[in-house]
């Protein structure tokens, strides 16, 4: 069983100044860990910083400005932890970046699909890169988690750049897992995280969506039963219609229908029939 909150333990944990990334480090200060705080914004970096060294004490809490997608920084910074602290039990590679989708779709500035494959899919292979040999010769066990999202599954139009950066972050993922479940010992597992309606940044919180600390919750129960994909509802999403959506998507591959039917003039229908029944089984 793979423990994310480890009393003692070292978190590491990048986007960690706000959102999802700041109430994974709150559980991780209230289970006494040590905790290195990464983000870029100084200003909810230093907020952050403050409020978890209330709790662990300033001598437990590491917090750096960095960018993700600089590997040569990330590497430089992982000796810098093992040094001082040891290997992290906790790697969480929730740095992310979205620009909303653009009149462009397709065409959106060729910038905004760099610094978008930069820090969401290149940040976790990064941390990962930077972080997990020392993980490996640890004699704890340790877990990474990486944040998906469900466009990354479920592709809906509008955003094309960051869709494809969380799918190729699903795939990358499933490939680390993989790797590490064939090591000797299988000592450090890794996980997909993958929110649903979640309020996060200053975003006023709206009925429906869940709050930080929710997905928090359902990730450390879900990384205790060793789930791999952490499929989060939310109050207006169950799970049940999440496992339908991304059905209908693999059965356009199984039954060669237009890209994303769902979408499809001629399909939609279809689909909302599909929706509208149990979810087949076997």
């Amino acid at each position: 069983m793979a423990e994310s909150f480890v009393p003692g333990g070292i978190a590491v944990i990048t986007g960690g100044a706000s959102g999802i990334g700041r109430a994974a480090a709150r559980e991780a200060a209230g289970a006494g860990m040590r905790i290195v705080l990464l983000d870029v914004n100084a200003a909810k970096l230093a907020a952050t910083t403050a409020e978890l060294a209330a709790v662990v004490g300033a001598d437990n809490v590491w917090s750096e400005i960095i960018d993700v997608a600089d590997a040569a920084a990330m590497t430089a910074l992982a000796q810098q932890v093992g040094a001082a602290w040891g290997s992290p039990t906790l790697l969480m590679n929730n740095a992310a970046y979205f620009v909303a989708g653009g009149a462009g779709g397709i065409l959106d500035p060729i910038e905004n699909w760099q610094r978008t494959m930069a820090i969401n899919v290149l940040g976790p292979v990064n941390g990962v890169q930077a972080f997990l040999p020392g993980m490996l010769k640890a004699e704890h066990a340790g877990v990474i988690v990486n944040t998906g999202s469900k466009q990354g599954l479920t592709n809906p139009p509008g955003n094309p750049a960051y869709n494809t950066s969380k799918a190729a972050l699903n795939a990358y993922t499933q490939n680390l897992a993989r790797d590490l479940r064939e090591r000797a010992g299988g000592k450090v597992s890794a996980h997909l995280l993958i929110p649903g309606w979640t309020t996060t940044g200053e975003a006023e919180h709206r009925p429906g969506a869940w709050l930080p600390e929710q997905v928090v919750d359902f990730m450390e129960q879900a990384i205790a039963h060793n789930g791999f994909f952490i499929l989060c509802p939310d109050d207006e999403t169950p799970n049940e219609m999440d496992h339908k959506r991304i059905l209908w998507n693999a059965k356009d591959i199984i039954e060669d229908r237009p890209a994303l039917s769902r979408w499809h003039p001629e399909w939609k229908d279809k689909f909302a029939e599909f929706m509208k029944g149990e979810l087949p089984s076997g």
